[in-house]
């Protein structure tokens, strides 16, 4: 049994964490923000450290910790952008993230695992082939998420390097789940509705990650040999097109899919025209990772389908009502 200390605990993947955590007898403390918002946590024990930044005190979460899961992120936030959005990203992603592994350093943790994300690859394959470890990163431009998770990337592998730390670093796409929110939920919401969509002509690959797969490979490589220094993606194993993936959705919500042909470029212009560009590249672009350097090296296999994970997810947010934000 290890004691895990898991950050952004109260959140969609954090909560999770916890639970899954805790049912494979780790000791989980969990940290988040306030004590408020510690409830229904699954944990031995909760720790409030306020707002992370440079600035944030770990030792008492940190007391007797032999592995960090750091989940907590800043995410885009509506209506961000420019010189001040990039500072928010920075002090939470980077600078946050650098003082929670200086602190582990401190207090004797062996074992660091960063949850980064895709959007360090960038927001497209384009035509090539499914990413892999090797390829350079290439967060867009206007990504202070992605960039500020690439940073950080960078300075923990630096501090690996030069410290005692081990570090992991994950990179999954699109993590989906009961309780799901953002996109993702209003796809089920239009699914559930039975709309016709303009998407039948859509032929792009995406990967996702269901939230049980994505759980169980934290817990892989919190102790296997051959996980530190890496960097790994994640993935069902299955790439969809967002025409797939929306008569999955359907079917795992006893919905019918109806959709109807449109020449993307029409869907893309269209979008563009209303302000909604990044959006439609989300739905039109292929946006998938190769996993098998993780099957290869940590002999892990993602233990849901897609179509098991689709299945859950529906049945946890009451068929597709679930609100809550990814």
């Amino acid at each position: 049994m290890t004691r895990v200390l898991v950050t952004g605990a109260n959140g969609f993947v954090g909560r999770a964490l916890c639970a899954d955590l805790a049912r494979r007898s780790h000791d989980v403390i969990a940290a988040v923000r306030g004590a408020d918002k510690a409830r229904g946590i699954v944990c031995a024990r909760a720790v409030a450290v306020g707002d992370i930044g440079p600035e944030t005190d770990w030792q008492d979460a940190l007391a007797g910790v032999g592995a960090i899961v750091h989940a907590a992120a800043r995410v885009h936030v509506m209506g961000e952008s420019g010189e001040t959005a990039r500072a928010a990203h920075a002090r939470v992603n980077v600078e946050g993230t650098r003082r929670l592994a200086e602190a582990a350093q401190a207090a004797g943790a062996r074992r660091f695992v960063f949850l980064s994300t895709v959007k360090t690859m960038g927001e497209s394959n384009g035509d090539g082939p499914p990413f892999t470890e090797s390829d350079p990163p290439r967060p867009a431009a206007d990504d202070f998420y992605g960039q500020s998770k690439l940073e950080a990337e960078r300075l923990l592998i630096a501090m690996a390097r030069a410290g005692a730390l081990e570090t992991v670093i994950l990179r999954p796409p699109l993590v989906y789940g009961p309780g799901v929110g953002a996109n993702f939920a209003a796809l089920m919401r239009l699914c559930r509705l039975g709309l016709p969509l303009p998407l039948a002509s859509i032929a792009n690959r995406r990967s996702l990650l269901f939230l049980g797969n994505l759980t169980d490979a934290v817990a892989t490589v919190l102790d296997h040999p051959a996980a530190p220094g890496e960097i790994f993606f994640l993935s069902d194993g299955e790439d969809v097109s967002v025409p797939e993936l929306i008569r999955k959705i359907a079917a795992a919500q006893g919905r019918p899919a109806r959709l109807f042909p449109c020449p993307p470029a029409l869907l893309r212009a269209v979008a563009a025209l209303a302000g909604r560009g990044a959006a439609a590249g989300r739905l039109l672009d292929s946006l998938a990772v190769n996993s098998r350097k993780s099957r290869d090296r940590l002999g892990w296999r993602p233990p849901f389908t897609l179509d098991q994970g689709l299945a859950r997810t529906a049945a946890g947010n009451g068929r597709g009502q679930g609100t809550g934000s990814a």
